[in-house]
């Protein structure tokens, strides 16, 4: 009787301790329940744990911030515009420290070219300039960078000539995009032909033997097609807001204003943004 009893009042404390273990938190504490999931949120935090999508977050602020201060000083709210001004510089600080291992992609990217078929001779040749171009302009902007910050002991008019030729390399690069971009235009359309003469001739096939024509690949041909030609005209869109900033920046003393570097680098931004955001 005593164990049997013993065994009761064991059941019944676990009973008692099971009951205690179950009952609900207090709903002041339980903030994750004011938080529904939400798929954007977690797109959100994925997109920003990743360094290329934290630069370009920071990319649109630092541009579209130049535009903020334009309108505020025309309102004569010149503190405000200061203080936008505050947060634009070390933004464009941090960009440029994320950009100090850039050398070490562009590499694997050198190998790549060099290593695999190319789609054309032409894309071959632009794609070697542009690395050159690269291999010259991320050194000297990491020098331009510490020497500005007085990190190394450089003269500002030395700093200020490395800018100078760190930019006039990334223009170049840009001006060779335009002829990269063109290309891979005109490819696009030669594959888009051939995918359109093949469709012809499967329905000609079909004609002559009575039997439908299966253009389940051709069609998914096209639709990877469509998005290869989206995806050029997206990179168009962010060469032609880079180009007037790096001819801008790549001139010792140049009229372009401010706010027409917010407007042409935040279109830039938002391209950019929209693709980094697409792929994550």
């Amino acid at each position: 009787m005593a164990a049997a009893s013993k065994q009761e009042s064991s059941d019944s404390n676990q009973e008692v301790h099971t009951h205690v273990a179950k009952k609900p938190a207090s709903s002041l504490l339980a903030l994750g329940k004011l938080f529904p999931a939400n798929k954007t949120l977690d797109h959100a935090v994925r997109f920003l744990s990743q360094v290329r999508g934290t630069d370009k977050t920071l990319m649109v602020i630092q541009y579209i911030s130049k535009i903020f201060v334009w309108y505020f000083l025309k309102r004569g709210r010149a503190s405000t515009a200061q203080r936008i001004k505050n947060l634009s510089g070390p933004i464009s600080d941090y960009r440029i420290l994320l950009r100090y291992y850039g050398l070490l992609p562009l590499i694997q990217w050198m190998q790549y070219v060099d290593n695999n078929p190319s789609p054309s001779k032409l894309l071959l040749l632009v794609d070697r300039l542009q690395n050159i171009c690269n291999l010259i302009y991320y050194p000297l902007e990491h020098i331009y960078w510490l020497g500005a910050h007085e990190v190394i002991p450089i003269s500002m008019e030395t700093t200020n000539k490395i800018s100078l030729w760190s930019c006039r390399f990334w223009a170049a690069y840009v001006v060779l995009q335009f002829i990269h971009l063109a290309e891979e235009y005109r490819l696009y359309k030669h594959r888009v032909q051939s995918v359109q003469e093949q469709i012809k001739t499967a329905d000609v096939k079909a004609k002559e033997t009575g039997e439908p024509a299966d253009k389940t690949m051709y069609k998914a041909e096209l639709k990877a097609l469509q998005a290869e030609k989206k995806g050029i005209w997206i990179n168009t869109i962010i060469n032609t807001g880079y180009l007037p900033l790096t001819v801008h920046w790549s001139l010792e003393n140049s009229s372009f204003p401010d706010v027409g570097v917010g407007m042409f680098g935040g279109v830039a931004a938002l391209a950019q943004f929209y693709v980094a955001w697409k792929s994550t």
